[in-house]
């Protein structure tokens, strides 16, 4: 769980380099620059691009280092082994490692597109950062006694970058992967692995969590269509009634736990667009931009396979 405390934070982190790519590209974006001898402009724009290399590599090894001392110091090393988990949460953590690669995915193409990469080159870029960074957190499961190399993550984690990828080839914000989430009742019985407070169980506790694929419907109608560019329809997944990983266990500590059924939930719901509503100034676009890794709250139609069909009046 930590490991996911530690991406998201990295998600996060991203989010304010992109602040730093934004403000060093004024250069690039105002015209009364173009005075500047083409040797210097040059020369500023390669500097500019070791920079951002230079930030987001020291992010990353920063991270891994972090997570080394951290938490992997609490278990064993171990020679190299793998660890299926696939069974586990009911999926609701693959998604997590889709969107999560998806998101820093996105996030990293942007500021490399600051820096003054084309856009080929910075999806290219940002999907190298990605695989190589997320890739390093299994190879470090895989030396370790608590977890093992998870192939199926590295799947989820390659899924998340395809998506990217698709919305580049393309040049549109044909699909997007959001996370919301809700406080729920299980989390009270396994605090230890479901979070001891607000800000960890949103973390931690996969009963809370859903995970979007968002579409906008815009980007796949002809170019005169009126239809808002910032409407979106997003279908969810989550799950429910999961106390352990695999399964739930009868009591924690000498403590009974009630018996809860395992099941999965699937939703559809209106979302929004963030990044398609028209705002001025960087710090109004860099807002836009960190909302869109969020799932609206909207009116909801649940499915599930322990009750059928469900309506929420707004659903996060």
């Amino acid at each position: 769980m930590q490991k996911v405390v530690c991406v998201f934070a990295l998600l996060m982190l991203s989010i304010s380099l992109n602040v730093f790519s934004a403000k060093q590209n004024n250069f690039l974006s105002n015209p009364k620059d173009t005075i500047l001898p083409l040797s210097d402009s040059s020369s500023k724009l390669i500097f500019k691009k070791w920079q951002v290399n230079a930030a987001v590599s020291t992010l990353y090894v920063g991270s891994l280092t972090g997570l080394g001392f951290l938490w992997y110091k609490n278990h064993d090393l171990e020679h190299f082994h793998t660890f299926n988990d696939l069974e586990e949460w009911k999926g609701v953590d693959k998604i997590g490692h889709t969107t999560t690669a998806f998101q820093l995915s996105t996030i990293q193409s942007d500021i490399f597109e600051a820096a003054g990469y084309s856009k080929k080159q910075s999806a290219i870029i940002s999907s190298l950062y990605t695989i190589g960074y997320m890739t390093g957190i299994e190879i470090m499961d895989g030396f370790s006694s608590g977890w093992g190399f998870s192939f199926s993550d590295i799947c989820a984690n390659k899924l998340g970058i395809g998506l990217f990828a698709i919305n580049k080839a393309f040049d549109k914000n044909l699909v997007n992967l959001k996370y919301s989430f809700h406080q729920t009742e299980y989390a009270q019985y396994n605090k230890n692995l479901l979070g001891k407070n607000f800000i960890q169980q949103t973390l931690k506790d996969y009963n809370g969590q859903t995970y979007w694929l968002s579409f906008n419907i815009s980007s796949y109608l002809p170019p005169e269509s009126k239809f808002p560019k910032w409407l979106n329809l997003a279908v969810g997944y989550g799950a429910e009634g999961m106390i352990g990983a695999r399964k739930n266990p009868v009591e924690i500590n000498g403590n009974p736990i009630p018996s809860f059924k395992r099941y999965s939930q699937w939703y559809i719901s209106p979302d929004i667009d963030f990044s398609q509503i028209p705002v001025r100034g960087r710090g109004w676009k860099l807002l836009m931009r960190s909302l869109n890794i969020f799932k609206c709250p909207a009116p909801t139609l649940e499915f599930n396979s322990e009750n059928g069909f469900k309506m929420h009046y707004v659903y996060f």
